[in-house]
């Protein structure tokens, strides 16, 4: 791998230093990291140069939260709840796993339109039911190497049962639904951590890009020994303990119902609030919940565009802020998303924080949503010594953008720009690892249209059986709707109702 010189270029940097402050200069790259940022770099004689001069040179951008297995249900489903979108996104009842090469297109879907929106590490927590396969996971692994994009990657794990981790179920769910929901022995604390120090010893710092984390669910979802084991695991490895808690009102009625507390003092009563915690979503916290998270140091991945679309709730990230907890930006999968663009979740997390009251001195600010995308994002992946930021020393992970566009005409802020305007469109260069993926708007390592065309080949008949799935599972959203309307009738943390729920067969 030669070196490469970007010279004279706009950079932003993210570092302690410089934050979201421009400065011009050149940044010398070689065996994928960054060799030296400054004025005049000399370079070796066979050297890449690019010119940077109208460029704008910024850190590779951080999804820190998203699950590949949604790729091929963009666009297909609005106007749900979480809890009814999941029967359909992620069936109760389920045919046998996708097949092995729809499997890599999905991950490879997902690292293309991720690339080529200035995304250069992704934590990709996906579902692969009904078991946990080591090729299968290497399949996902190859599919990341094969794009170039640097990657977290896990395979979630859950071991309580669907009816046991939703409050209301037993008792608004018919028996003779009840009856169908027949998923076998569930997943041992052993038969988990045997599968987890395989991808360790196996797949992890795969290409020096790629990694294994460690993905228990939810709380409500997994047994206590196991989310210990899992924590231990992810301690020992140094990766993320990558978890979804309090994500809508359901979730946090489930905590109080549950354990008569929330989810969040529930994990701290267990040990499970540590630095490598990450949680995505954190919607329904209390003040107390924030405390404890960053007493702890845990980190939190806000999903602004799904959080909205799922009607889930608005993530009080300003108190969590000055809570102390770290916050990265995810996209959430591409089902309750429709894009993996960070770029929409930047823009929308600047907006939907403007009304959470009239004191707008605290409002989030353009700044602090840039540190999100990137420095933020990588410390919720446990990579901010890799990536994040431009530094000497760290990987060579940045995004090159061409500053005569429609985005930055004309020039004001450039935080805000990239914040508010920017969609990516303006990306013309995207390096990871010092491995230039995307040159003048076109991918390197792969054939696109070959891609593109393979998919809308193979794709439509695995739709045609997920539709088939759909109506199979309709049966339950009566019982999903309900179980999301009681929670909405709920005081919190009371355990009583605002009004009388209506019973659910009156409910369609």
């Amino acid at each position: 791998m030669s070196e490469i010189l970007i010279r004279n270029a706009t950079i932003v940097a993210m570092d302690a230093t410089h934050g979201t402050a421009p400065f011009t200069g050149d940044i010398l790259i070689d065996g994928g990291k960054i060799k030296a940022m400054g004025a005049a770099l000399a370079a070796k004689p066979d050297a890449s140069i690019i010119e940077g001069h109208r460029k704008l040179v910024m850190p590779g951008l951080v999804n820190a939260h998203t699950h590949s297995s949604e790729t091929f249900l963009r666009g297909r489903y609005d106007r749900m709840p979480l809890e009814v979108w999941l029967l359909y996104a992620y069936p109760l009842l389920m045919n046998d796993p996708i097949g092995e090469r729809l499997l890599y297109l999905r991950s490879l879907l997902l690292a293309m339109e991720s690339l080529r929106n200035g995304v250069t590490t992704l934590c990709d927590d996906f579902f692969d039911p009904p078991r946990h396969d080591l090729d299968r996971l290497a399949t996902v692994f190859r599919a990341y190497d094969d794009a170039g994009i640097r990657a977290n990657v896990s395979s979630a794990v859950m071991n309580v049962h669907t009816l046991e981790a939703l409050p209301f179920a037993r008792e608004v769910m018919p028996t003779q639904l009840q009856d169908l929901l027949d998923f076998g022995p569930p997943m041992t604390a052993a038969a988990y951590l045997d599968y987890c120090k395989s991808a360790f010893s196996s797949l992890h710092g795969k290409s020096g890009r790629l990694n294994f984390m460690i993905a228990p669910s939810a709380p409500q979802r997994c047994s206590p020994d196991l989310m210990a084991a899992c924590m231990d695991l992810a301690i020992e490895n140094h990766v993320p303990f990558h978890t979804h808690i309090l994500e809508t009102k359901t979730q946090a009625v489930t905590g109080h119902l549950l354990h008569g507390k929330s989810l969040i003092a529930y994990m701290a009563d267990l040990g499970l609030l540590k630095r490598n915690t990450t949680i995505a979503h954190s919607v329904w916290v209390s003040d107390e919940d924030m405390c404890l998270m960053g007493e702890a140091g845990v980190s939190v991945a806000h999903n602004a565009v799904s959080n909205m679309k799922l009607g889930a709730g608005i993530a009080p990230i300003r108190r969590l802020l000055d809570a102390g907890v770290t916050i990265g930006l995810g996209t959430d999968g591409v089902s309750s998303n429709d894009t993996s663009r960070i770029f929409d979740v930047m823009r929308v997390a600047g907006l939907i924080h403007s009304v959470s009251g009239p004191d707008y001195a605290k409002w989030v600010a353009a700044d602090e949503i840039l540190a999100m995308a990137t420095i933020g994002g990588a410390r919720t992946a446990l990579l901010e010594q890799v990536t994040g930021s431009l530094e000497a020393g760290k990987a060579a992970d940045l995004l090159i953008l061409d500053l005569r566009t429609y985005p930055f005409m004309p020039l004001n802020d450039l935080a805000k720009h990239l914040v508010y305007s920017e969609n990516g469109s303006s990306i013309e260069t995207v390096i990871v690892a010092g491995r230039i993926v995307m040159h003048d708007r076109r991918l390197t390592a792969l054939d696109e249209p070959a891609i593109f065309d393979e998919i809308a080949e193979l794709v439509p008949a695995y739709l045609a059986e997920h539709a088939d799935l759909e109506r199979r599972n309709r049966i339950f959203e009566p019982v999903m709707a309900e179980i999301h309307h009681r929670a909405a009738l709920m005081d919190i943390g009371l355990n009583r109702y605002h009004g009388t729920p209506p019973d659910v067969g009156r409910r369609t």
